[in-house]
C-alpha cells in the first residue's frame, strides 16, 4: 500500500482540498519511518519544503487510528509567534479529525489551558518555558496529561541546539518519562544543519532510541545573488570641511535600497537592532519625499509583540508589497507568504544564518533571491597594512561560497558543562518536589542525560556553595530545600526562562505599547524604536515605563547588547583560499571587484597569507594561523602562559596581534614550540572573571564557570591539529 492511502481519511480529504498533486519527498519518507519503524525522526531540509507536514501527517494519522488517553503530540517551539502561526495551519488539517490543538504560552487562553489539563488530549503546542512552568507548579497534572504521550515534535532544532535552552528542553522531557514511565518518540525539524549525526545524537538524549534522518533530495537550486558596495568618508576626514558629504555613501545606499526594494515584498535583514531601525527609518523618509507609500515595517525582540504580528500578518496577507527590516527573529520559520527577494546588509555572522536568510525567500517554487550591501569608510591612512582590509566583506564572500557551492553549514558544539543550567534544573527540581536528601537530589538531577559529562564532586561543591549564598538550605533532617536567597528568584516568572534577559523599560504611546529599551531615555530625548522617532514625554522609573510621543525625522536607538558569533576554521581558512585565488566571483558588483582585487593585492604583499608571523611596525607583529575562533582563543592563552601578551582586535577576528621586542622568526619559534607542546589548559593564566555567558552564572563558584570556559570553549587539541596540516 503507497503512503498515500495508509494516511487518515481526514488528511487525505485535506490535500484533495487543498489540491496537492503528490506528496513531496520528505513526506513520504517522515510516513515510512513513523509507520513502520520505533525511531526517533530527524527532518532537515529547506525552509518551505514540508517539513512541518512531514511529521503532522503520519503523526496525526497515528493518533487518529488510536487516540491516545492523554495529550498524543506535544511540539515545542522557541517562539510564541512560531506556535500561533504553526496553530492556524494545524486547525486547518485537523478540521474534521476530532483531533483537538491547543497553545500554551503567556498569550495563549487561560481557559482553555484549564480545559486541557482537566481533560487532556490531542495536541500541546508549548515553548521550554511554559513547560518548564508546568513541570514546577503543575507536576501532578502533568503525570495526567503526558502518561500516554506518544510523540514530541521540536521545531527548530539548529536553534535549540546552539543554545543552552536546548538542554533545558532535553531536561524537561527526560523529567517527563520519569514522571509518567512513558518514552515518547522524538521527532525533529530544522532546515539548517551542518553535521546531521551531531543532531540525531542530541535528539536522541535521554530517549535510548535511535534516529533516522532521511536525505532528502532537493536537487540543485538557481539562486540569484548580488553583492553592492557603497563608500562613505572617513570621520574627521576632508570631507568634514562640507558635512553633507560625510554620510554621502549611506545616503546613497539607502536611495539604492528603496530603488530596489520598491514595490517588491522584501526581508532586510541587519545583524543589529539598531542597523535595522535606522534604515528602516532612512527608507521612510526617502518614500514620504517621493510621495510613495509607508509598506515599512521592523521585526525584531524589543518590538512589542502585537506590532511584530502585525507585520507577520500583512506580509503574509497585505496586497501592498510590504518591506519589513529584521534581526534574527525572521531566521525561524514564521509563515509569512512570498516574498520577492530578501537583502543582507552586511556580511551574515556565519553559514548557517545565510542559509536561513536565503530560505526566506524563493518560497512557493520562486527563484531564491538575496540581494547583499555594505558601506565603508575611506581610509586615506591606517594604523598599519592590514587597516584597510574589510575582512568583513572577504568572509560574506566565503560564506556565500561555502554554502552555494560546498552545502556546508557550521557543525554545532555541544555543551559538556551546562553550570548554569545545572543550578537551574536542582532549583526547578526542588521547587516542584520539596524536601530532597542530597543523594537524592543528586540521582534525579545529575543523572539526567544532558549532565553525563558533569562529575559527582563538581556537582558537590555547586551544592556547598548554593548552601553557603543561601539558595539552598539544610532541614533538621538533613534534607534541601530552596533556602532564604532562592525563594525570590525560583518565585519569579522569569525564573523559567534559562536565557539572558535585560532590564528593559517599556515604551508606550498613551496606552499602545510599542516595544522596549535597555535604557531610560530622558523627557525631550529622541530615539527611534519600531522604524520611528518618539521623544520622551515622561518617564515612570519605578514602573519602569517610558511614555513617548511620535516626531518627525530619523533618530538612532543604542543597545547595549547584540549577539556576538564566532568563526570556524573552514569558514576562516576559505577567507584565505579566496585571497590566494584569482576568481571574479560573478555575484560581485565591478566595484566590489575592485575592491576585491585590492584586497588580494594588500594581503599578497603583505605576507599574512604564507607566513605565521607578520611584522605590522617595529615591535607590533600579526599572528595568521588560519584557524576558528576556539583554536584562536586557545592560542592567545596558551603565549599568555609564556609571558608573552597577545590580543584579538575584535571579537571574530581571524589573527592575534602581539608586541614583541624580538624578531619575526624568534617569534614564530616560540609560537611554533607553544603549539607543539603539552599545554595545561587549566593551569593557563585566564583572566579572573572569564567564563561562558549564561544567565545564572553569578550563583556558579567561579572554578567551575572557568572549567567550563577552559573545556567547553577553548580547543588547544584542534589548534595543534588544523596546525600539523597546514605543515
Amino acid at each position: 500500500m503507497d503512503v498515500f492511502n495508509r494516511l487518515a481519511p481526514f488528511i487525505q480529504d485535506f490535500i484533495y482540498a487543498n489540491n496537492w498533486t503528490e506528496l513531496r519527498g520528505i513526506q513520504v519518507a517522515a510516513c515510512e519511518v513513523i509507520f513502520d519503524t520505533g525511531s526517533n525522526l530527524l527532518l532537515s531540509s529547506g525552509t518551505a519544503s514540508g517539513k512541518t507536514e512531514a511529521a503532522f501527517l503520519p503523526v496525526l494519522t497515528e493518533l487518529y487510528n488510536k487516540p491516545s488517553i492523554s495529550v498524543g503530540v506535544l511540539y515545542i517551539s522557541p517562539l510564541k509567534a512560531l506556535i500561533n502561526d504553526q496553530f492556524k495551519r494545524l486547525e486547518q488539517l485537523i478540521l474534521e479529525s476530532n483531533i483537538p490543538v491547543t497553545k500554551w504560552h503567556g498569550d495563549a487562553s487561560q481557559s482553555k489551558k484549564n480545559t486541557l489539563v482537566k481533560n487532556p488530549k490531542g495536541i500541546l503546542q508549548i515553548t521550554p518555558e511554559s513547560l518548564e512552568s508546568l513541570l514546577i507548579n503543575k507536576r501532578g497534572a502533568c503525570i495526567k496529561m503526558f502518561s500516554d504521550l506518544r510523540y514530541v515534535i521540536i521545531d527548530e532544532v539548529h536553534h535549540f541546539m546552539r543554545d543552552v535552552r536546548g538542554v533545558q528542553v532535553l531536561c524537561e522531557l527526560e523529567r517527563i518519562q520519569r514522571l509518567t514511565g512513558n518514552i515518547p518518540r522524538r521527532i525533529g525539524l530544522s532546515a539548517t544543519l551542518g553535521d546531521i549525526s551531531l543532531a540525531q545524537n542530541w535528539l536522541n538524549t535521554g530517549s535510548g532510541r535511535d534516529c533516522i534522518a532521511p536525505v532528502s533530495d532537493e536537487g540543485k537550486k538557481q539562486i540569484r545573488l548580488f553583492v553592492e558596495r557603497f563608500v562613505t568618508a572617513e570621520a574627521g576626514g576632508e570631507s568634514s570641511v562640507m558635512p553633507e558629504l560625510a554620510h554621502s555613501g549611506d545616503r546613497a545606499h539607502f536611495e539604492y535600497l528603496f530603488k530596489m526594494t520598491l514595490d517588491k515584498k522584501t526581508i532586510i535583514f541587519t545583524n543589529s537592532r539598531e542597523e535595522t531601525e535606522f534604515t528602516i527609518a532612512n527608507l521612510r523618509e526617502i518614500a514620504a519625499k517621493n510621495k510613495a507609500p509607508d509598506v515599512y515595517r521592523v521585526h525584531h525582540g524589543n518590538v512589542s509583540a502585537l506590532l511584530r504580528e502585525q507585520s507577520e500578518d500583512e506580509m503574509k496577507l497585505s496586497d501592498d508589497k510590504i518591506v519589513i527590516g529584521a534581526t534574527v527573529t525572521l531566521e525561524l520559520g514564521i509563515d509569512i507568504g512570498s516574498l520577492d527577494q530578501a537583502v543582507q546588509i552586511g556580511a551574515p555572522i556565519n553559514v548557517s544564518s545565510f542559509a536561513q536568510r536565503l530560505g526566506r525567500c524563493g518560497r512557493r517554487g520562486q527563484v531564491p533571491q538575496l540581494l547583499f550591501t555594505f558601506t565603508e569608510e575611506i581610509q586615506p591612512t591606517a594604523a598599519d597594512i592590514l587597516g584597510p582590509v574589510n575582512w568583513s566583506f572577504i568572509r560574506l564572500i566565503a560564506i556565500i561560497e561555502l554554502y552555494t557551492r560546498e552545502k556546508w553549514i557550521e557543525p554545532i558544539e555541544p555543551h559538556p558543562h551546562p553550570y548554569s543550567l545545572l543550578y537551574h534544573q536542582t532549583m526547578s527540581f526542588l521547587k516542584s518536589n520539596g524536601e530532597y536528601s542530597p543523594a537524592g537530589l543528586a540521582q534525579e538531577v545529575l543523572t539526567l542525560d544532558s549532565f553525563r559529562e558533569i562529575s559527582q564532586d563538581d556537582y558537590k561543591h555547586l551544592l556547598e556553595h548554593l548552601l553557603e549564598i543561601e539558595h539552598i538550605q539544610k532541614t533538621e533532617n538533613g534534607g534541601l530545600i530552596i533556602g532564604r536567597a532562592g525563594e525570590p528568584i525560583v518565585n519569579h516568572f522569569h525564573f523559567y526562562t534559562v536565557f539572558i534577559v535585560p532590564d528593559y523599560f517599556l515604551v508606550k504611546d498613551e496606552n499602545r505599547s510599542i516595544g522596549t529599551v535597555d535604557k531610560i531615555y530622558p523627557v525631550g530625548m529622541r530615539f527611534s524604536l519600531a522604524g520611528i522617532t518618539w521623544e520622551t514625554i515622561d518617564v515612570n522609573v519605578k514602573a519602569k515605563v517610558i511614555f513617548v510621543k511620535r516626531v518627525p525625522g530619523i533618530s538612532v536607538v543604542d543597545w547595549d547588547v547584540d549577539f556576538e558569533s564566532e568563526q570556524h576554521t573552514v569558514l576562516v581558512r576559505k577567507q584565505r583560499d579566496i585571497l590566494l585565488g584569482d576568481d571574479n566571483y560573478p555575484y560581485l558588483s565591478e566595484s566590489c571587484k575592485e575592491r576585491l582585487n585590492e584586497i588580494r593585492y594588500l594581503t599578497r604583499n603583505s605576507g599574512i597569507l604564507t607566513q605565521l608571523v607578520t611584522p605590522l611596525s617595529e615591535h607590533k607583529f600579526a599572528v595568521f594561523p588560519w584557524v576558528g575562533t576556539r583554536q584562536l582563543f586557545a592560542l592567545n592563552y596558551a603565549l599568555l602562559g609564556r609571558g608573552i601578551k597577545s590580543k584579538l582586535p575584535w571579537r571574530t577576528c581571524i589573527y592575534l596581534e602581539i608586541y614583541f621586542s624580538g624578531s619575526a622568526a624568534e617569534l614564530e619559534d616560540i609560537i611554533r614550540e607553544v603549539i607543539r607542546s603539552d599545554v595545561d589548559l587549566h593551569n593557563l593564566p585566564l583572566p579572573e572573571k572569564i567564563q561562558v555567558a549564561n544567565k545564572y552564572n553569578e550563583f556558579i563558584p567561579l572554578d567551575l564557570l572557568r572549567k567550563q570556559f577552559t573545556e567547553d570553549f577553548l580547543d588547544f587539541d584542534g589548534l595543534q591539529a588544523q596546525m600539523d596540516e597546514q605543515g
